[in-house]
């Protein structure tokens, strides 16, 4: 037999998409998805909420001069509706808003055209969005682009974000003052007296199950009772802003589950896209695959994740996808490729070129060095390159591009000068790349690993008050919540000393440089010391000291040679970073890479002090997580 065709019901208030699996109601000519039909459930989204805050587009916008990562909040509406295909194979309908210089001030200066889509035999539908600004209009800021679908709290209780990351979550009433205690962050509740007493003495903060550009491919939520489950699909990063290890939020407690494209979590105002005076600007986020499968006995619900993993590799081996109708989406015939090989060189490591494994490399916007992780206004495109260096990059939009790469093992950034011109159905070989990290001379010693986290060094256990057992002897224990805290328990007296030689870092040295919290309630800097040996002292050469960050909030690194009280430091780093990474339980925000001059003169036989001050101290969120330090010889040392 025949499977039926999907069907399209225009009503007076709603649209209704159907295809004989599942059947999308959206408001009209709103465009909020108010219903989703599936598997004998008359609706999967929370029917207790207003129809409005079910299954929406939102965005954040502020005028353009305007500060920080908030501003004005915007479940954006159409005011027009358009289907766009209608056949028995696909239907596609649009719900567009359009600016005009008389909601100047009220309304984000955007035209916006939210489209849906429902394909024959799928078991799911799509969404996507084009967002167009023209040169004329005013300009402004935009932190945030995001779709947001709050399921049923009675139908879906398990969440799963990845292989070990999986879990049954508590209620959103769990999180309500009677029944929870709030913590340093609005979003960190401890549960007291929750519905469930499974969950009590548990934290639950959305930001413990934030995700990675590269890895946020799938995750949902799964019902028992029926056994279904809902999936949020994103099979390309390409319209995700800050490249491949930018984090965003995935699922939380509602349930919520989210698809992030634009946000300036783990970066702050970095990361915030800002139009200039006279800058026009489109783009296409999206589409995303909201999946939805089942199982006929509850005994089974929990294979429904794997079967939404396999969905996820169907989606992304179809993408670009064929179907969309928008021309602002190019199809494959009218993408391009670009392939090479990524080496490394280092005299100081190895004569021959060093193969780039595991090396991520993309073509981004055009900018400076590592710009890519601050880029938010066009698209990117990354791969991981082979154990041997090569790379393969395919289905890239036409336009110019620079070259950026990440190298594990190696300080800094890559990037290629000469701009790439991608035009449709281009291969272009870039032949054998060669990157040069910085370097003056020979290691003296080192201090983790260049890898642009801080997930090797110590990370305690967390405060028995303050558990989220699904982090309990978990690779990323850094997860929990409060472990800020524990500096100041282990180091009651006094800071950190490192000696090298003696010192292991993966249990001496704490993974966040934090603030000290004192008896009267305020906080003090804390000053880290590195300790070492030299033998001989090239007292007429200048050695360098590297300083890699893996993120930094509100803070001032002050470095000072073998006097503490020096004034002014040998080098500071002034204020810097809004990355919120110690709050939001992360190991890595915004990298930032600081080369030091240290004169031989500073240095002296035998022993040798640097210490390392944070010296902002008003706050116990506020530090720095380091990635990796080296101290190099003068370059025409012995030594």
């Amino acid at each position: 037999m025949s499977s039926p065709g999907v069907q399209l019901y225009i009503q007076d208030h709603y649209v209704v998409m159907d295809n004989g699996i599942i059947q999308v109601t959206i408001s009209s000519p709103d465009g909020i998805v108010t219903g989703i039909q599936y598997n004998g459930i008359d609706n999967l989204l929370e029917v207790e909420d207003e129809e409005v805050h079910r299954g929406y587009w939102d965005l954040v916008w502020s005028k353009t001069g305007s500060t920080g990562t908030t501003g004005t909040f915007d479940v954006f509406k159409g005011t027009s509706f358009k289907v766009v295909v209608e056949t028995e194979d696909q239907v596609e309908v649009s719900f567009t808003r359009t600016w005009d210089i008389s909601l100047e001030g009220g309304v984000v200066p955007l035209n916006l055209d939210k489209r849906f889509i429902m394909l024959r035999n799928s078991p799911g539908f799509y969404s996507y969005a084009v967002f167009e600004h023209l040169e004329e209009w005013p300009p402004f800021n935009l932190p945030q682009v995001r779709i947001v679908f709050k399921l049923r709290k009675d139908k879906f209780h398990y969440m799963a974000v990845a292989d070990n990351r999986q879990r049954f979550m508590p209620l959103p009433e769990d999180r309500l003052l009677d029944r929870g205690q709030p913590l340093a962050t609005p979003e960190a509740v401890l549960l007291v007296n929750p519905v469930e007493p499974e969950f009590k003495g548990e934290v639950d903060d959305k930001y413990q199950y934030s995700s990675e550009n590269k890895d946020l491919k799938v995750h949902g939520w799964i019902s028992l009772n029926p056994p279904v489950g809902f999936w949020q699909i994103t099979p390309s990063s390409e319209f995700r802003s800050g490249g491949p290890i930018k984090q965003n939020l995935t699922s939380h407690v509602g349930p919520y589950c989210l698809a992030m494209f634009l946000s300036a979590h783990y970066a702050g105002e970095d990361l915030v896209l800002k139009l200039n005076p006279g800058e026009p600007w489109k783009k296409v986020f999206g589409p995303v695959f909201l999946y939805l499968n089942s199982v006929s006995s509850e005994d089974n619900a929990f294979s429904l994740w794997e079967d939404a993993k396999n969905q996820m590799r169907r989606e992304t081996q179809n993408w670009p996808y064929s179907f969309p109708a928008s021309e602002d989406f190019p199809k494959p015939d009218q993408r391009g490729k670009v392939c090479g090989r990524l080496e490394v060189q280092d005299r100081y490591i190895s004569y021959e070129p060093i193969p780039a494994n595991g090396a991520y490399i993309g073509l981004a916007p055009l900018g400076d060095v590592g710009s890519w992780q601050r880029e938010c206004k066009g698209y990117q495109f990354w791969t991981k390159a082979d154990e041997d260096g090569n790379f393969t990059i395919d289905n890239i939009r036409t336009g110019e591009y620079n070259i950026y790469a990440l190298v594990p093992g190696f300080i800094g950034d890559y990037k290629y000068d000469v701009v790439v011109n991608i035009t449709e159905g281009c291969d272009v070989n870039m032949g054998d790349l060669i990157y040069e990290p910085l370097r003056n001379g020979p290691t003296l010693w080192e201090i983790g690993i260049p890898d642009r986290t801080a997930a090797e060094f110590y990370i305690p256990d967390p405060d028995l008050k303050y558990i989220n057992k699904l982090y309990v002897n978990h690779p990323d224990r850094y997860r929990q919540y409060g472990l800020w805290e524990r500096y100041a328990d282990l180091y009651p007296d006094g800071d950190l000393v490192f000696t090298v030689g003696i010192s292991d870092y993966k249990n001496d040295w704490f993974f966040a440089q934090v603030n000290r919290k004192k008896e009267d309630g305020t906080y003090e800097g804390t000053t880290w010391q590195i300790k070492f040996m030299l033998r001989d002292v090239d007292h007429t050469g200048t050695y360098t000291l590297r300083l890699a960050l893996a993120t930094a909030h509100l803070a001032e690194l002050q470095v000072r040679v073998n006097d503490p009280k020096s004034d002014p430091p040998l080098f500071t780093t002034g204020e810097i970073g809004h990355d919120n990474t110690i709050a939001r339980h992360g190991i890595h925000g915004l990298y930032r890479l600081y080369n030091i001059d240290v004169a031989g003169v500073e240095l002296v036989e035998g022993e040798n002090i640097i210490f390392l001050t944070q010296a902002m101290n008003t706050d116990p969120l506020q530090g720095i997580m380091y990635d990796y330090i080296r101290l190099e010889c003068p370059p025409s040392t012995s030594s």
